[in-house]
């Protein structure tokens, strides 16, 4: 099986080199190359081209891709690798070679099999063979292999215990155990990733098992618990498949089928209900604010959510910032006597605390739970796209060149001129 992109003499190569350091120990490529490799082949589905290559190998990592050189070398790519590095205490390689002017990024991993001794906290991992290394994955369609050398393997054969080809012909995303979701609830987010880049959906009994371990919800932490004590798998590990949901996957269709699994809850409840994230997410993407944060604005408590998730400071910073805004929005401008006054509305939006973005996001997300935001919308739309950016008809060097000595005085003048400005406006 030709894999785009990949010359066979690097296949030829690592299958050498296994055999060279374990013989008939197996080798295989896994993941997503084999998976699309067979998408392509089957649908005619287009290249999506390759990332990186993920191996697994019975026996060490490290040995295999120090004998690999040696082979890339017997065939006259003597500098073929790169870089190479180990990470982790189960001996992961990264490495990056080049041949036959192709660059190839390389993950080769010793096989490994996992247990969950809590729901949604991190696995206990130990060393195993190919199939448990198979077995421990997302989807049947993920749990494939193309194993290049062992057992007596003379060519790549491919490995499919799970019935992925078949589950790929049908385009759908199965689970490989009813515990699965239980195990990690990420799992979900990954599905609608893959649902999304690829035009898949939820297998029947995937999506029945889906819907009874959210009705369950067998995890130890709920909603309403201390945020800072939700299992990986429902904190920080949810927050990077956001992340690269939101940064490198069709979004709308991701989210969208998080929904209609039922899934969004898994972050708030409020969520799961809500009918307005394509449009708040889409104004946030215009104004150039996080998806993320546009996300976690819809929750019930969206602070909360940004703790359990560790958002990165500035977001949690922002999402504060909006609250705040709009906390001081319903308790001064919806009674104030000067509610149409440029110079007032200016100098509440402007003032120590609040950020431009803060009214971005109020701007994207005013009907989520912030009323003063759409009842003054056009204020503040009008401050963000003009009066913020109108300036004093003079500069502080003017003034100084009038008399003016740097201090309080100049600055209050600056404000002045520019008040004065800002009086001919219209709200």
């Amino acid at each position: 099986m030709q894999i785009p992109g990949v010359p066979a003499v690097v296949l030829e190569a690592i299958a050498a080199a296994q055999e060279a350091v374990a013989p008939g120990a197996p080798v295989a490529l896994v993941g997503g190359a084999v998976r699309d490799v067979l998408l392509h082949r089957m649908h005619n589905d287009p290249w999506r081209g390759l990332l990186d290559l993920d191996l697994v190998v019975e026996g060490s990592g490290a040995a295999l891709v120090e004998q690999l050189a040696q082979e890339l070398d017997q065939r006259g790519f003597g500098s073929a690798i790169t870089s190479s590095q180990v990470h982790g205490a189960y001996g992961t390689v990264e490495l990056e070679l080049v041949v036959a002017g192709q660059s190839l990024l390389l993950d080769v991993a010793t096989a490994r099999q996992e247990t969950y001794a809590v729901p949604a906290e991190n696995p206990q991992v130990r060393f195993g063979a190919l199939a448990d290394d198979l077995a421990r994955r997302d989807f049947t369609i993920n749990a494939m292999a193309l194993v290049l050398a062992g057992a007596g393997s003379l060519s790549p054969v491919l490995l499919d215990p799970h019935g992925g080809q078949a589950d790929l012909e049908r385009r759908q995303l199965r689970l490989l155990h009813p515990q699965s979701l239980r195990d990690d609830p990420t799992r979900l987010l990954r599905g609608a990733r893959y649902g999304a880049r690829l035009g898949f959906d939820l297998a029947p009994q995937s999506l029945a098992d889906a819907a009874s371990t959210l009705a369950e919800w067998p995890w130890l932490w709920r909603h309403g618990d201390a945020p800072d004590q939700a299992p990986a798998a429902l904190g920080t590990r949810m927050r990077m498949e956001l992340e690269l949901l939101l940064e490198r996957e069709p979004w709308p269709q991701a989210l969208a089928a998080l929904q209609r699994w039922g899934a969004l809850v898994l972050l708030d409840s409020q969520l799961q209900a809500d009918t307005t994230w394509p449009r708040r997410l889409r104004r946030a993407q215009r104004l150039g604010l996080p998806l993320m944060v546009a996300l976690v604005a819809g929750a019930a408590d969206p602070l909360a959510l940004a703790e359990r998730l560790q958002l990165p400071h500035a977001q949690h910073k922002l999402l504060a910032s909006w609250l705040a805004l709009g906390e001081r929005l319903g308790q001064e401008v919806l009674h104030s006597r000067a509610a149409g006054d440029v110079v007032s509305w200016c100098a509440l939006l402007e003032a120590p605390g609040y950020s431009a973005d803060a009214v971005a996001l109020g701007l994207a997300c005013g009907a989520g739970g912030v009323q003063p935001w759409r009842q003054w919308r056009r204020p503040l739309l009008r401050w963000w796209w003009r009066w913020r950016h109108i300036q004093a008809p003079l500069q502080a060097s003017d003034l100084i060149a009038q008399g003016f000595r740097p201090g309080p005085a100049l600055g209050a003048r600056l404000r002045q001129l520019r008040a004065e400005v800002l009086a001919a406006e219209r709200v």
